[in-house]
């Protein structure tokens, strides 16, 4: 029992560390290879789309950012989906200048819906090819100056979707705030980075994109609406075969969640966006492991589904084990369910500890918040990521409750947990 316990755990162990030894290889990447230098040729006309649901605290800030853009402003127009907004988020939007369509509709609801609701509304005042790409962003957001302009190059070089370098707002303001934006910084720099440099496709991160109007014109608006659409609109690109840009230069900031139940149920609704994506195009990622593309494809699939569906199963086995060596009074099997757990924590800790702390080394004057926070909320990053273990178990029991649900922006430039360096500083 013993031997079999331990062989199941070494095979877990192998099949995991096979997904994901590549990420590691990617952190060499970052170090050993330069991202070619790139002009554009033309600056495009591009439509910055928001869905905002009463986000009327936050929306003039990204608005402003938007306006304040080194980027011709003839070529920048500004749409707001006020999606039922029961304050004025409409009327703050129509102030500062921007498009605003009212959108009400409460059986359709998300982010998803909004953004099509959006691509009808263009298409008909004007037609979808009227811009040459769409820029999308939450309404938290807030861009650095030059933001448009350096992603107008690497979209001027010919990648039809372009994502951006994910920067936070409220970084060090606990540890819940600072697991979100070190794992995005990580994402962006270690992931997309990589990715790019590998010439692979990268992957869209909920916010900060820029699409083609191809795409739009092709999809008949936005047809993307799982829990995580973001992730469903990367993977449906990778499998047709689209190659998925990233501009490191164009930087923008969001909100993170700071209290931890508004955490988990946010985390709850990607989960369940995530089995959602495996569910539905798992098996054209599988297929496409097989084609030219087959390593984006590989990527994708480890991106949405085996770290912790192979994590939840190695606990649930040796907890398993461990009632039942108790049962028996067998000592030795609890002595070794016990080992493999501890071991399985201790490499995944270290693992994500030393992802987070090669992110704080090269990103640290990136990161806007006393050092003394830094360091710390690097020993809580893989604490944080450990909850997402609960979160997955208690996802898979409660799918058909697991909803969207708005969570309130407050953080603006003003109210920074860190005031020492401004956001349009930042380069």
């Amino acid at each position: 029992m013993v031997e079999f316990l331990n062989n199941v755990n070494l095979l877990v162990f192998v099949l995991f560390f096979a997904c994901y030894a590549y990420q590691f290889v990617y952190v060499g990447v970052r170090f050993v290879k330069r991202a070619p230098k790139r002009s554009a040729k033309e600056l495009h006309k591009y439509a910055a789309v928001i869905a905002a649901r009463n986000e009327s605290e936050v929306i003039g800030e990204l608005i402003q950012s938007l306006i304040s853009q080194n980027y011709p402003a003839e070529l920048l127009d500004i749409y707001i989906v006020a999606d039922n907004c029961t304050d004025d988020t409409a009327a703050v939007a129509r102030e500062l200048g921007a498009k605003v369509f009212e959108r009400h509709n409460l059986q359709k609801v998300g982010k998803g819906y909004a953004l099509n609701h959006a691509f009808e509304e263009i298409d008909q005042l004007y037609g979808i090819r009227h811009y040459d790409g769409y820029l999308v962003f939450d309404a938290d957001n807030v861009l650095d100056p030059n933001y448009i302009r350096e992603i107008n190059t690497i979209f001027d070089n010919g990648y039809p979707v372009v994502t951006s370098y994910r920067n936070s707002k409220n970084y060090g303001y606990n540890w819940i705030s600072a697991g979100y934006a070190l794992w995005f910084l990580r994402e962006s720099k270690y992931l997309n980075g990589a990715r790019m440099l590998c010439k692979s496709s990268c992957a869209i991160s909920g916010t900060g994109f820029l699409v083609s109007s191809q795409i739009i014109e092709q999809d008949g608006g936005w047809k993307y609406h799982l829990m995580t659409e973001d992730i469903e609109f990367t993977v449906d690109n990778v499998i047709k075969g689209n190659v998925i840009g990233y501009c490191e230069t164009a930087i923008l900031y969001d909100e993170q969640p700071i209290d931890f139940k508004t955490s988990w149920n946010q985390r709850m609704r990607w989960t369940k966006g995530f089995y959602q994506v495996m569910r539905n195009y798992g098996a054209g990622l599988l297929r496409g492991c097989h084609s030219a593309r087959g390593f984006q494809c590989f990527d994708m699939l480890a991106t949405i589904a085996p770290a912790t569906l192979l994590t939840i199963f190695m606990l649930l086995l040796n907890i398993g084990a461990v009632f039942v060596g108790f049962s028996e009074g067998h000592d030795t099997l609890v002595l070794a369910a016990m080992w493999n757990i501890w071991a399985a924590i201790r490499n995944m800790y270290v693992s994500l500890f030393f992802f987070g702390l090669v992110t704080i080394i090269t990103e640290w004057k990136q990161i806007h918040c006393a050092a003394s926070r830094k360091v710390l909320y690097l020993f809580t990053f893989p604490v944080f990521m450990f909850t997402y273990l609960p979160i997955a178990i208690a996802t898979l029991f409660k799918m058909k409750s697991v909803t969207w649900v708005p969570i309130r922006h407050s953080f603006v430039g003003t109210n920074l947990h860190h005031k020492e360096t401004t956001l349009s500083s930042v380069k």
